[in-house]
């Protein structure tokens, strides 16, 4: 309740109730509101032109945030740096390694594809550094896909090279008797004089004359699937499945050194020379079929001759003369 003021008349000599009036009461309110509202204003230009004072919590939160951008900063300087090594290693796959083991090269668009679908970056968006740790964790997610693939890729090319290593080692590649203990090469794969009826016959193999006796050697990797003398003309004789639709034969043998189911390695002493069954002399009548087909074994010298040994076995093996068997 407001206080009621009197003034003294003296005309009246007696008090009199002060009235104010409505205007000036207005006024008062008036200027009370436009004093405080400049108050206030004046207040907020202090307040904003002022460094405000942050507390200990809001320090370390804003070292956090500024170290959280250094990191991500560093992070993706790294990732260039991994990419670029990425890429000259699927680079050396595709040109190189898958292209040496004959397979297919990976496409560009499945190394770096990147994962469709739902949005996997929703719960990384609303926040002040969202865009910086979207790429980022973008990035990544990419190039762990990256390393997937040529990790796959790897697996399959560890896995070409050791079938490529076994096939190496199981093709028919050597001689099967030393140069040092043959006399000479009797007759080569063709068309030659038949010893026995004096006719021209093709000859499916090659003669090579050594004493009775003399090491005969498995020319590959592979198991005996044969070893005995119940194949016509062939006397005793031992042939080699070598795997990849190689086989090897090595006819009228002296004596055998192996059994059947026997596996063997290149270079491994299989028999002795002889001349049991269809033969004229002592030698070695050799054969080598490919997917049940005889092919010249000419072609199948290269792991122990030097170029100039071939080219002499390869003149020697071309003329066509009698044959031993």
């Amino acid at each position: 309740m407001s206080k009621v003021k009197y003034y003294y008349d003296s005309e009246t000599l007696s008090y009199q109730k002060i009235e104010q009036k409505k205007g000036k009461r207005l006024g008062i309110v008036l200027l009370s509101i436009t004093g405080s509202f400049l108050a206030g204003f004046i207040l907020l230009i202090i307040y904003l032109n002022i460094p405000q004072i942050e507390t200990p919590k809001e320090k370390a939160l804003k070292r956090e945030l500024h170290n959280m951008q250094l990191q991500y900063g560093l992070l993706n300087k790294k990732m260039d740096q991994i990419q670029d090594v990425m890429a000259n290693i699927e680079d050396r796959d595709n040109n190189i390694y898958r292209l040496y083991f004959e397979a297919n090269p990976i496409p560009e668009e499945q190394r770096r594809a990147g994962f469709g679908g739902v949005n996997r970056y929703k719960n990384l968006e609303g926040f002040d550094n969202s865009k910086l740790i979207e790429e980022t964790t973008k990035r990544m997610d990419v190039l762990t896909k990256r390393l997937v693939v040529q990790s796959k890729s790897l697996d399959e090319i560890a896995g070409l090279a050791k079938e490529k290593g076994e096939l190496l080692e199981a093709i028919p590649a050597i001689q099967p008797v030393n140069n040092e203990d043959l006399s000479r090469i009797a007759s080569g794969y063709g068309w030659r004089t038949d010893p026995f009826t004096k006719v021209r016959k093709f000859h499916y193999g090659m003669d090579f004359t050594a004493p009775r006796g003399t090491p005969v050697y498995a020319t590959g990797n592979g198991k005996i699937v044969r070893a005995d003398s119940r194949s016509t003309g062939y006397g005793n004789h031992i042939r080699i499945d070598h795997g990849y639709g190689y086989t090897s034969l090595y006819g009228h043998l002296y004596k055998y050194n192996v059994r059947r189911g026997q596996k063997v390695k290149r270079g491994d002493v299989i028999g002795f020379v002889g001349s049991t069954g269809r033969s004229e002399a002592p030698h070695l009548h050799y054969e080598i079929f490919k997917d049940d087909d005889r092919i010249n074994p000419i072609n199948f010298y290269y792991g122990n001759l030097s170029p100039e040994e071939f080219g002499e076995v390869l003149e020697r093996a071309q003329r066509e003369n009698q044959s031993l068997d």
